[in-house]
């Protein structure tokens, strides 16, 4: 069989695969492969047969590559394309896992920065976020939600600089909440900072546990990163994800750590890297 991948559509062009991901579809193509198109907009307001209504029927197992959807979204098109004799390759459960970090974040715990959780529905503020935040170590720490944070709001959506302050905290939150009002993904994330330097984010993908590519974070595309894996190689293979991304900085003393995991197929790829470097390690079923 060949390689078949489903990409996002262009939402001005219907039959053409969104600009954003034409380079890997080319790809893709160039070396044999076939690709399908996926409405991720039509998949949003929940029309989920007409999202996958340019899915040719009994396609066969696919990949996904596209932009994020939550992962209720993500399981509906799973089950609808099932039904038409398509199976996604990365399993829904699989991707909640990778995709959320209460999936991870346990499997990875002496790696990344310790964490709590609570699960909101969108707008909704935590009356008591003390009792959250207990576990946490005193001082600086970030909030997000399950998926994002709000990085670029640094100071007013993002860092706290002692998390057990709850007037600094609870203000940060309200205004995390706030901007992603809609699109808060699974609930409120607060994570103890650890400070990374200027030293850029390295994003390795890993295909069925192993190593299938080291290259660049796309927000720090001029790094040629050279992370140990040695430590992380475990945790990747106990999530049993098949096909996840992880990113890793190094902390100011030395140590390499686990910023984030990701699903591979929905984490991008910095327009650095040859996408062959990724395709070619994906597994073609039989």
């Amino acid at each position: 069989m060949t390689l078949t991948v489903l990409f996002c559509v262009d939402p001005l062009h219907p039959r053409r695969v969104d600009p954003h991901y034409s380079r890997e579809a080319a790809a893709v193509r160039d070396h044999y492969g076939e690709i399908a198109l996926v409405d991720h907009d039509a998949l949003q307001r929940g029309d989920v047969l007409g999202a996958i209504d340019g899915v040719s029927a009994e396609l066969g197992p696919v990949w996904y590559r596209g932009w994020m959807m939550t992962s209720g979204e993500y399981a509906a098109m799973a089950s609808a394309l099932k039904e038409r004799g398509t199976l996604l390759l990365t399993h829904p459960e699989d991707y909640r896992r990778a995709h959320e970090l209460p999936g991870w974040h346990d499997t990875f715990a002496g790696l990344t920065p310790s964490s709590v959780w609570r699960p909101l529905a969108p707008r909704e503020v935590p009356a008591d976020l003390s009792e959250l935040v207990r576990p946490l170590n005193a001082g600086p720490g970030v909030v997000k939600d399950y998926v994002k944070s709000r990085k670029h709001e640094w100071d007013e959506a993002c860092f706290v600089p002692d998390v057990h302050n709850l007037t600094q905290l609870r203000d940060v939150v309200t205004k995390m909440i706030a901007l992603q009002d809609d699109f808060l993904a699974g609930g409120l994330v607060v994570r103890e900072y650890e400070d990374y330097g200027d030293g850029g984010e390295a994003r390795v993908w890993w295909v069925d546990g192993e190593p299938a590519l080291v290259g660049p974070h796309p927000d720090s595309p001029e790094v040629e990163p050279d992370p140990d894996l040695d430590s992380v190689a475990p945790a990747v293979r106990a999530l049993g994800c098949r096909f996840i991304t992880t990113d890793l900085a190094r902390r100011s003393d030395g140590e390499w750590r686990v910023v984030e995991v990701g699903d591979g197929q929905v984490s991008d790829l910095p327009t650095t890297v040859d996408p062959m470097d990724l395709y070619a390690h994906l597994p073609v079923p039989d």
